[in-house]
């Protein structure tokens, strides 16, 4: 079989993505096996692939493929988030564009329209993954405005409203004028912005020129002043009980009130209350009964309320403003001032606080179980210290306000009449309702009228894990993926999403949503900067599939992604993921290039077999054990450093035939079996180049494909396997050390030697191995490899705790020798120096796992063993 030179991702990625579409790998119904769900956190639809996407999908897409590899039904169902806010102004803008307004339509047309721009640009997305590899169950992929998912999403309104865990209600809300809905608390990012503080005159009425100044960051909302509020305790201002002051420009009298809430020290320690514009102002407007004043549209433009300036945008009139006070000489100073500013995540307007009526629901009725399920690890967080987190904002949760003021999203199932509310899943039922209610049968549809509002996304989306196996209609699929096996997420959406998931799934199954959270880190620069395209630092993230391979970007993404940590991502380790591709692919053709003898196995084919053979178990365990704690960087690493280092370094080299020789038959047959297994255990990471690899090894059966194999199972080493992969250690480093002086002192790498290895326990253990002292001399070139004495004469090194003399006839520098051993001696008393402080560390020792700190001791041993051998040889040279 005639392979290329080089390997070529984008022709064989593409290839075999279609061969496991076609053999409906990805698929799964229910059966017998144990099922294994993951459910994608949707994307927004108006979304494409970036590298917060890349790295949560390929972490999902490692754990299916694994399950399916374990033999479990696995189940990921892919879908999008219809998402409210971006996709309204999306389209919005795509109207205006085409010299429409959202206004010129009616709420029918814009949503026929909005479903064109979907039909034409959503989904986009999922596309992208495919090139990704992604092994998600399409057939199954949903949408949270489809059929079913907005079925669910209505019964789960009804179902809280008849429960009196959801209520409508006139309270301060987080507005967005450019959107021009509510947002929730979740959707208000804050940051440090600079400012100015504006010191204005509050003329006492009747109070001959005397005047109260107030410091305000927002002069545009003057107009909105209920009171001007001072501290109870303030002695500058007791004289001004009873008293009044004139509202600046538009000269209405306002009491002075007196409230604990005022700081004294602060400003001037007299503060303006504008009780429709300020969520403090409004407690403190509610406690003293002041007049709320609206003074802002809904565009954040002021409105008739202000009397001033109607009509001009809020920051406009901030300007406007402070020209009309220093006009009438009411402004005394303005200065600069650092304050936190709210704008919105999804349109970055500044947030504008507002009294709406709007819909809630009751937080502290779905907490306590979904919070207790979280602490006592039913549901169980990697990392865990996101129990934290998650803790502080269930024990300090608000209510949800639900209502959002669009068209695009489902429509709150509300019906409303006169002064009655009636809440049901369709119009005829809502009627019903109000027949029953109203005792008047003579009503229709016509003469109810719907809420105009629509939910908000998240509402949809804490649904999810039911709505996608069609839970609310269904219990067959339900019963047998739910609850789903893991959710993989951003920390940042703990609070949207993964709290509200469990509360739902409490709520509506009486139990967890899924068994494990794994939380990503964000991926990020290497200055540690968010990666976006505002700040350019965001590499395409098709461009690099196209450049370096599905297979090496997921590599990547996952070689420096630690379990919970932020991923300081570089496109050099995109590369590192081609090149050991390539170098995979290069052992593959030297495996596939070798020609056979029928005769038995050499002594050193025997010992590379039983070595390479029990690496791979302790590597498959290690990997294996990773999993469990998805520690999944850990796992390519380890997996990356056997392949590289092991397999394709040591092992091939140890049997490579000599020139023009050939392997026995059995020793090639172990390296295809190793190889195949080594392509099952990687398939996870790097699904497409363990396919190609597993598929030239050898001849296949339609079907018979690695995706679709069995994992390969690894139990625990026996100590012994563990005593000879530690000889084999020994073995190594001694050919490094010897490759390493003939480096050093010039002499050719092909020239035969002589080593003596000092007789002790330690080279007597080593000797004992079969095969070890003849792969030794083959690897390092040594005509001799015996135990001698150590007046042997040449150069001395130390492996572990043994001594090693390579018999060479050279014209030894000793001050340079000494020098060497000195520093050598200070190195090693330094770690064992470090050791003995871990192994005094009584936490640790009793902590630790016990093989740990039995490595850690035999550390000490081997570094103190070898202080003695440098301390004599130090001698020696000395004398």
């Amino acid at each position: 079989m005639n392979l290329s030179s080089q390997y070529t991702p984008q022709e064989i990625e593409s290839k075999w993505y279609e061969h496991w579409l076609e053999h409906n790998y990805f698929h799964s119904e229910p059966d017998e096996r144990e099922a294994f769900s993951i459910v994608i956190p949707p994307p927004n639809v108006t979304g494409v692939l970036h590298m917060g996407h890349m790295l949560n999908n390929t972490i999902q897409d490692i754990l299916i493929r694994k399950a399916r590899l374990d033999g479990k039904n696995a189940c990921w169902v892919p879908g999008t988030d219809h998402a409210s806010i971006a996709t309204e102004a999306k389209v919005v803008k795509m109207l205006r564009e085409q010299g429409i307004k959202k206004s010129d339509l009616t709420r029918e047309e814009f949503l026929g329209r909005a479903y064109e721009w979907k039909d034409k640009y959503g989904g986009i997305i999922l596309k992208q993954l495919r090139k990704l590899g992604a092994s998600c169950d399409w057939e199954r992929t949903a949408f949270t405005m489809d059929e079913s998912r907005s079925k669910a999403v209505l019964k789960a309104f009804v179902d809280l409203y008849n429960s009196d865990k959801l209520y409508r209600k006139k309270r301060m809300v987080n507005w967005d004028p450019e959107a021009k809905t509510v947002l929730s608390n979740e959707e208000v990012l804050y940051a440090e912005e600079q400012s100015n503080l504006y010191h204005v005159k509050y003329m006492i009425e009747g109070g001959d020129g005397e005047f109260i100044t107030v410091a305000t960051t927002r002069p545009e909302t003057i107009m909105g002043d209920s009171a001007v509020a001072v501290h109870p305790d303030d002695p500058r201002y007791s004289h001004l009980k009873g008293k009044k002051v004139i509202v600046p420009l538009v000269n209405r009298a306002v009491p002075i009130i007196f409230d604990d809430y005022v700081t004294m020290d602060f400003g001037t320690g007299a503060l303006k209350v504008t009780p429709a514009h300020d969520v403090n102002d409004h407690e403190i407007g509610q406690r003293h009964n002041l007049e709320v004043i609206d003074i802002f549209n809904d565009d954040g433009t002021l409105s008739e309320a202000a009397q001033i300036h109607v009509g001009v945008d809020r920051f406009d009139a901030r300007r406007l403003v402070k020209d009309d006070l220093k006009g009438v000489d009411l402004l005394i100073k303005i200065e600069s001032h650092m304050h936190n500013v709210g704008r919105s995540e999804r349109t970055s307007a500044v947030v504008e606080p507002k009294l709406s009526l709007q819909w809630y629901v009751d937080m502290e009725a779905l907490a306590k179980p979904a919070l207790d399920a979280v602490m006592s690890d039913e549901v169980e967080f990697f990392p865990k210290n996101q129990k934290n987190l998650y803790s502080h904002w269930m024990t300090n949760i608000r209510d949800w306000c639900i209502s959002r003021q669009l068209w695009w999203g489902h429509q709150i199932p509300a019906w409303y009449y006169e002064d009655k509310i009636f809440v049901a899943n369709t119009a005829e039922e809502a009627l019903q309702q109000a027949h029953e209610q109203t005792g008047n049968k003579s009503l229709t549809i016509r003469d109810l009228r719907q809420d105009e509002d629509v939910l908000d996304t998240w509402f949809s989306s804490w649904l999810w894990p039911i709505s996608v196996f069609d839970g609310f209609e269904s219990r067959e699929e339900l019963d047998y993926y739910y609850p789903t096996s893991v959710l993989v997420t951003g920390w940042d959406i703990i609070f949207l999403w993964v709290a509200r998931m469990v509360m739902a799934g409490y709520e509506w199954e009486q139990k967890r949503p899924f068994d494990h959270v794994y939380f990503t880190g964000m991926v990020r620069d290497n200055q540690r900067r968010k990666m976006s395209k505002s700040l350019g630092n965001s590499p395409d993230a098709l461009e690099l599939i196209d450049t370096y391979g599905a297979d090496g970007v997921r590599f990547g993404m996952l070689s420096s992604s630690p379990a919970g940590g932020d991923l300081l991502f570089e496109t050099k380790l995109c590369e590192q993921g081609r090149n050991f591709c390539n170098k995979m692919w290069n052992a593959l053709r030297l495996v596939k290039g070798w020609s056979t003898h029928d005769n038995a196995a050499s002594e050193v084919e025997n010992l590379a077999i039983r070595w390479i053979e029990t690496k791979l178990q302790a590597v498959t365990a290690q990997v294996e054990q990773n999993y469990k704690e998805y520690r999944l960087s850990e796992a390519l690493t380890a997996l990356y450093s056997f392949v590289w280092n092991d397999f394709c370094s040591w092992y091939l080299e140890m049997i490579k035939p000599e020139k023009d020789g050939q392997l026995s038959q059995a020793a090639v047959d172990v390296t295809i079996n190793v190889y195949e297994q080594i392509c099952q255990v990687l398939h996870p990471f790097m699904p497409f180049i363990t396919e190609e690899i597993w598929h030239q090894l050898r001849d296949r059966q339609d079907g018979e494909d690695c995706v679709v194999s069995t994992y390969p199972k690894a139990d625990a080493l026996s100590s012994d396997d563990k005593a000879f992969l530690a000889h084999i250690d020994s073995m190594q480093d001694i050919i490094s050390q010897v490759r390493a002086l003939r480096n050093k002192n010039g002499i050719k790498m092909k020239e035969p030697l002589d080593l003596t290895a000092v007789t002790s326990k330690g080279t007597d253990a080593l000797f004992a191995v079969d095969g070890l002292t003849a792969a030794a001399s083959k690897m390092a070139v040594l005509s001799s490899f015996t135990q001698g004495t150590s007046e042997t004469e040449g150069l001395l090194f130390i492996g572990g705790a043994d001594q090693f003399i390579l018999q060479v006839d050279l014209d030894i520098d000793t001050e340079a020798e000494l020098a060497e051993k000195e520093k050598e001696l200070v190195y090693q008393q330094g770690f064992v120096k470090s050791i003995m402080g871990k192994l005094g560390n009584e936490r640790f020792v009793n902590n630790a796992p016990q093989q740990v700190v039995a490595n850690e001791r035999k550390k000490l041993a081997d570094g103190e063993a070898r202080i003695t051998i440098l301390q004599e040889e130090i001698g020696r040279l000395k004398s």
